[in-house]
């Protein structure tokens, strides 16, 4: 039975899903997660003049955003989103990004 429902799980993780949050950066994570002005202006300065990567922070959790869908989340940095993509551990593939209110 635990096999099943693991299985469900992972199953369930392929598939597209959509999630609210704010873009952040790696250094910060969730410290910037509130779509002020200071956040935007830090999360934009850590990943432009930093290299520091794009994360999206959703609740307490702080997902990564893998190397094919950070350029979609560039003109949003430090903004509050509505993502939708696929989830693989704690990697989000971003399909589409959206200002969220």
């Amino acid at each position: 039975m635990k096999k099943i429902a693991m299985l469900s799980l992972f199953a369930m993780s392929a598939f597209a899903a959509s999630w609210t949050g704010y873009i952040s950066d790696s250094g910060c994570g969730a410290k910037h997660a509130d779509g002020s002005a200071g956040a935007i202006k830090c999360v934009t300065g850590c990943i432009k003049g930093k290299g520091a990567a794009p994360v999206l922070v959703v609740g307490d959790k702080v997902l990564k955003v893998d190397a094919g869908s950070k350029d979609k989340v560039m003109d949003h940095l430090g903004q509050k989103v509505t993502v939708n993509g696929k989830l693989a551990g704690d990697t989000v593939t971003i399909d589409s990004v959206s200002a969220a209110n």
